[in-house]
């Protein structure tokens, strides 16, 4: 097969969440597997500032979108995912793409919109034998709705597939009817059985609908997604099209996390006395009291309701009474921005908050906390706690989508398990779960040995995803 994978960020050339991950390590894999893969995605203004873009190849100039109404042309320039043969495809135009932040919410449809089609005009020009297009969330939506209504009848695109892969179904893409007359797409789409929502037109509805097969990113997700507390108002159209629903369960790229060769971190790790040193390394590096016997409790991600920072927020005062160290970073919310921010002049030598997105540091806290908190209101994959583990630290979710299919409750009796998980959505749940492990971490430490060794052994590894992508 030759395959299109198209996303709208790719790590490491323009990212701002896991489908970056994903989108700049599946394609290796699946790649390694046997298939001919290659990636498109946007000329972000932010790729030219940070990498060396002299190095890209011009491969197509003065192109136009076939449909759209947006006639400025487009370049395409080609380079490779790093320590790959995987080519990947950028689309520059000199209007379009210019923001800083790459999900900026100004002419967000003109941007989207355009880079479908332009997608499809670049796999004509560059990849004509093209036999599937997988697209990701609903930025790159509109690219299944093109084949099917415009280009059923071009004799080059209308032999390809598609599978629509949802990272998150929360993000849909709503906008006012007349969208569709600016991206070319004839007016009849706006109806209940294509893309009307509401009196709105829905682009990942119009994703689901026309795309031949749809893939989320955990077996668990694609379940809850079918039900009205997960579903977000798309759950009756994926009950219609189950038979087609498939859940994959994302990976990480080992290549990358790995313990043993990861620059970032302070010591290789390969038995829990290396994580000890890993600990008191990052104690001191943050400033906070140094002592491999305090529990090391950590997050990372974004601070919004989603992740579960609501209820961390009305539990660390109490959790801080403890013999315990938090350390959070990450950004978002500005209200739980600054509210975790005053916690480091309360608690000096017990927290380090840090504001904001930092790599280095991000491997760092993997490998030297004891505990890595994810208590998530949904989760469609997550990738942390597969990180943490990847580290030998020990996650304690709440048991949804991908965390559910990740992690598992350790049991003392029989010695297995990944780390602590709840249920309900409650903060009572999750201090009860929090404590439970900080017992074992202080007060059980055979069975936390055992909980590292178990985590060190568990195989996140894109082999496996690849394989399933494949089949699809």
């Amino acid at each position: 097969m030759k395959i299109a994978y198209v996303s709208y960020e790719v790590s490491p050339f323009a990212k701002a969440g896991g489908l970056a991950d994903v989108a700049g390590a599946l394609p290796k894999y699946i790649k390694n597997a046997g298939e001919d893969i290659y990636v498109v995605m946007p000329f972000h203004k932010n790729i030219e500032n940070n990498f060396n873009t002299s190095k890209f190849q011009l491969v197509k100039t003065g192109l136009i979108p076939d449909s759209h109404t947006h006639k400025s042309p487009f370049s395409v320039y080609k380079s490779y995912l790093e320590g790959s043969s995987v080519a990947i495809y950028f689309i520059k135009t000199n209007t379009l793409y210019d923001s800083k932040n790459i999900y900026d919410e100004e002419n967000i449809f003109l941007k989207t919109s355009y880079f479908c089609d332009s997608v499809l005009k670049t796999i004509k020009e560059c990849e004509p034998d093209t036999n599937v297009i997988n697209v990701n969330d609903w930025h790159t939506s509109l690219i299944p709705v093109y084949l099917k209504t415009n280009y059923f009848q071009d004799n080059i695109l209308k032999k390809i597939a598609t599978i629509l892969t949802i990272h998150n179904i929360g993000y849909q893409g709503l906008f006012n009817p007349e969208v569709l007359n600016q991206a070319g797409l004839p007016n009849y789409l706006f109806n209940i059985n294509a893309l009307e929502y509401y009196g709105k037109v829905n682009i990942l509805k119009g994703g689901i609908l026309f795309s031949n097969i749809i893939n989320t990113v955990s077996p668990t997700y694609a379940k809850e997604i079918q039900s009205e507390e997960y579903g977000y108002g798309l759950e009756g159209i994926l009950k219609v099209r189950s038979e087609d629903l498939f859940g994959v369960l994302n990976g990480i790229d080992y290549s990358i996390y790995d313990p043993i060769k990861d620059p970032h971190i302070f010591y290789p790790i390969e038995s829990y006395k290396d994580k000890l040193k890993n600990k008191t390394s990052l104690q001191e590096y943050l400033g906070l009291v140094k002592d491999e016997n305090i529990t090391l409790i950590s997050f990372i991600g974004r601070l919004f309701e989603q992740k579960g920072i609501d209820l961390i927020s009305k539990i660390i005062d109490l959790l801080l009474l403890t013999d315990i160290q938090f350390v959070l970073l990450g950004t978002g919310d500005k209200k739980y921005e600054e509210y975790f921010a005053t916690l480091t002049k309360i608690y000096p030598k017990k927290v380090s908050i840090n504001i904001t997105f930092d790599v280095d540091l991000a491997q760092k806290i993997y490998a030297g906390s004891d505990i890595f908190l994810m208590p998530s209101k949904y989760e469609p994959c997550g990738l942390g706690q597969m990180y943490s583990m990847r580290y030998g630290t020990v996650p304690v979710v709440r048991y949804t989508g991908g965390l559910k299919d990740t992690v598992s409750e350790y049991n003392p009796k029989d010695k297995k398990g990944t780390g602590f998980g709840f249920y309900e959505y409650q903060e009572a749940n999750l201090l009860y779960t929090l404590m439970k492990a900080v017992y074992f971490h202080q007060k059980k430490k055979d069975d936390w040995t055992n909980i590292f060794e178990n985590c060190m052994k568990e195989d996140f590894s894109y082999e496996k995803t690849a394989k399933k992508y494949i089949e699809l």
